[in-house]
């Protein structure tokens, strides 16, 4: 999830796992027995799809490889098939054999500069330059599984296209976890070339695998992950000589108190009661020498709010501490914010209408009310187009959560369980809406 996953936010959910089930499999739906059957047959190809593209990672807006295993799929399946969306993305549009509305499910495809660590005998072992540094790259946040999910969910789906009561777009979206600077990229740059509008889609879906009991599904109605905010501090001060700070502008001191300040804003200024509120300060960058005091230090960081109203707040609280203390020390200061990612908000009437789908595909291994996640993802993007529902999927328990160099999908049985899901969220969605 677009760099935004945390480790409380994943530990929210494996102890959100340990709690009973929410609701029991319900009465067989009459596209089950086909789906079950069709992902059980094309689950070890999921697992092989699945390790060979975690064993190939590719960031954000170079998923080249990846997709054209995704299109190559796709076109033996006899799916329509659309490539070079937003950059690298891959778009199947399957029309089935009836009249009926238009659904979507969605997968990102990007990895992470992540260096792995897994020691599994499918590791990724690419580099590459990021940000001018040199960094390994890796497939930290699952979304290796979220394709091959994807892929077998269109193979079961193009098998039963007689059964189906209208059309099913699948969104194979590059730069989840973000774009390089400069570019665009993501589900806004998918929604802004028209994804949703031809077919124009009544519905989406999507999942994500994290940390928790496998084959577990997981989701909340209305908000549930985070907007994210990513913003930039660029200090200016006046450079000296560090046995002489009284000579210059002590900028090192100076971010200092900005990091401690933006820790007072979250943590004392802020009514945490309303909805969870995070500021958090993830670099800094500044000096080439350790006996001269720069000029100039640079800041960046993450906010992440449920709240409208405080999320306005914070960013004014935020820029006003920085030019206040910055013009107490006699130098500047100023916060650029970037391009937003909006509330993930699954939309209740969907939800509630799905819940049942959901619960049979899991067989009743669902939690329908798991805490804020105060990770972030790019899917809110088509939710604020279409109606749209978003849940996690358990994979067991890894060494680290996601975006660590020890993530991984410990039980890859669990991607059955996102197969299922997949399918029949779109078949009975697609059902339900031509009844």
């Amino acid at each position: 999830m677009k760099g935004h996953w945390i480790a409380g936010a994943a530990l929210a959910l494996v102890l959100g796992a340990a709690a009973p089930a929410a609701a029991q499999s319900a009465e067989a739906g009459p596209f089950d027995q086909a789906v079950f059957s069709a992902a059980a047959k094309v689950q070890p190809k999921v697992v092989t799809w699945r390790r060979d593209i975690h064993q190939h990672p590719e960031l954000g807006n170079n998923e080249v490889r990846t997709a054209k295993l995704v299109a190559d799929h796709l076109r033996k399946l006899g799916i329509e098939v659309r490539t070079g969306v937003a950059k690298t993305g891959v778009v199947g549009v399957l029309k089935g054999g009836k009249p009926g509305g238009v659904v979507a499910l969605r997968a990102d495809m990007d990895a992470l500069p992540v260096a792995e660590q897994t020691g599994l005998p499918f590791a990724s072992k690419v580099t590459t330059t990021y940000n001018g540094q040199t960094t390994g790259v890796m497939h930290a946040c699952g979304h290796d599984a979220h394709v091959a999910i994807l892929m077998g969910a269109a193979e079961v789906l193009a098998g039963m296209r007689d059964q189906i009561p209208g059309t099913v777009v699948f969104l194979f979206q590059p730069a989840e976890e973000g774009p390089p600077v400069g570019e665009e990229g993501g589900a806004p740059l998918m929604v802004k070339e028209g994804v949703l509008e031809n077919p124009k889609v009544d519905a989406v879906f999507g999942l994500h695998v994290v940390p928790g009991e496998p084959g577990k599904l997981l989701w909340r109605p209305g908000p549930m992950m985070a907007a994210s905010d990513r913003y930039e501090i660029k200090l200016k001060g006046k450079q000296t000589h560090g046995a002489n700070p009284w000579s210059g502008i002590d900028i090192a001191s100076m971010q200092a108190e900005v990091v401690l300040a933006f820790n007072q804003i979250a943590a004392r200024q802020i009514n945490v009661t309303r909805t969870p509120t995070i500021l958090t300060v993830a670099t800094v960058h500044g000096g080439v020498r350790y006996n001269i005091i720069p000029d100039d230090f640079t800041l960046a960081g993450t906010l992440r709010t449920f709240d409208p109203e405080l999320r306005k707040d914070v960013m004014q609280r935020a820029e006003k501490a920085v030019e206040s203390i910055a013009g107490r020390y006699g130098g500047k200061g100023q916060i650029e914010w970037g391009t937003p990612n909006p509330v993930t908000t699954n939309d209740p009437a969907l939800t509630a209408r799905m819940k049942p789908t959901l619960a049979r595909a899991a067989k009743g291994n669902v939690k329908d009310d798991i805490d804020y996640i105060t990770g972030a993802e790019d899917f809110s993007y088509y939710q604020q187009k279409v109606p749209g529902l978003f849940y996690d999927l358990g994979i067991g328990f890894p060494p680290g959560v996601n975006h660590s160099p020890m993530f991984n999908v410990m039980d890859e049985g669990a991607m059955e369980v996102g197969v299922r899901a997949q399918a029949l969220t779109a078949l009975d969605f697609l059902a339900t809406t031509a009844k």
